[in-house]
């Protein structure tokens, strides 16, 4: 199993977009970095937990807590000529930007601030916080992973 931290801007897609949706499910598409989508179709797997990371906002941070529930599939937003994330490259058989599902399976309250994280000595290596890092799907590692848990105050959605 791995851990993941999916980075999002919340006027593009939010916690309480998530939280509205049916069953707080969703497809995690959109993509469009070579690096970030090779992560969701060779490594993000059906169960792994993530967490979601409100980014380009006032408060930057880590907003709740999610789970894969179907693994790395053709993103179809590809081939909707209305969506923003349409590929004219892509079509049927040959699509390729991957997308997954995700379920919300905890709120943080209150947000783990990015503020937050850059104060933690042991948390200095993580991915997150390096300088140019603009990947949207961010490993994080089981030791980082254990210890955001412990910042984090998780409740039910």
């Amino acid at each position: 199993m791995a851990h993941w931290l999916f980075k999002t801007e919340p006027g593009e897609f939010s916690l309480a977009d998530l939280l509205a949706a049916p069953g707080r499910t969703t497809c995690w598409g959109g993509v469009r970095n070579y690096q970030a989508r090779n992560f969701l179709r060779d490594r993000v797997q059906l169960g792994d937990p993530v967490f979601l990371y409100h980014s380009s906002c006032a408060e930057p941070g880590i907003v709740g807590l999610m789970k894969v529930v179907r693994a790395g599939y053709p993103d179809p937003s590809c081939l909707d000529p209305e969506s923003p994330y349409y590929d004219p490259r892509s079509r049927p058989g040959h699509i390729r930007w991957q997308a997954v599902d995700v379920r919300l399976e905890a709120r943080v309250s209150p947000p783990l601030l990015l503020s937050k994280l850059r104060e933690e000595p042991l948390l200095q290596g993580f991915q997150l916080l390096r300088p140019g890092n603009r990947l949207s799907i961010v490993p994080v590692t089981p030791e980082e992973w254990q210890h955001l848990i412990r910042l984090t105050n998780l409740i039910p959605p």
